[in-house]
């Protein structure tokens, strides 16, 4: 998916707003080409010399969630600091902004994430490389690092959605995704 309009101006950019503001007010079930119009008072004609249809508009918001949550995942491993607490800390940024984006998009992006093979090769590589180097540096057990990486991406999705759906308050959240990621990493931990 890309962010392939017609035109990209800066009505293409209030089109996309609106539309986030809607789908955080109503969800995504429920959003149409209408309540854009209705909400910047602009005619259809503005609309679909710029997006082909609501899904359009959509996919560019899912594709704008999944690069913030991204861009919290790259960073570098300071070796002179323990490497569990940077992973802790790592994977907690992350399910906080992917939280925070996903709040009101949660099972629009949720089902857009299960059918988007980049973004799951994207994350089994970020995770295999946080393995790798444990391994390198002889801080975790020998595991099987392509195993491990889905089960670790699995548990992330899984819990965030669990997590949105059920209106679980961010904070409460982290505590508990905290608590059992340091279990995980402990069990790892060579010893």
């Amino acid at each position: 998916m890309t962010e392939a309009t017609l035109i990209h101006d800066e009505m293409s950019e209030k089109i996309i707003l609106a539309a986030q503001q809607i789908a955080t007010e109503n969800g995504t079930d429920t959003i149409n080409v209408r309540q854009i119009l209705k909400a910047l008072n602009i005619s259809n004609r503005v609309f679909y010399n710029r997006f082909r249809n609501i899904q359009e508009v959509l996919d560019i918001i899912y594709v704008r969630t999944i690069e913030t949550v991204r861009k919290s995942m790259i960073s570098e491993i300071d070796p002179e600091k323990d490497f569990f607490e940077q992973v802790q800390d790592i994977i907690a940024g992350s399910l906080i902004i992917s939280y925070e984006s996903k709040m009101n998009f949660n099972s629009y992006v949720f089902e857009s994430d299960s059918l988007s093979i980049d973004n799951y090769e994207w994350w089994i590589e970020k995770i295999g490389g946080l393995i790798s180097y444990a391994m390198e540096n002889d801080l975790i057990v020998n595991v099987d690092k392509d195993s491990l990486s889905y089960g670790i991406w699995c548990f992330c999705r899984g819990y965030n959605a669990d997590a949105v759906t059920r209106g679980l308050p961010r904070d409460e959240a982290l505590k508990h995704f905290k608590y059992v990621i340091g279990f995980l990493l402990d069990g790892l931990r060579k010893r």
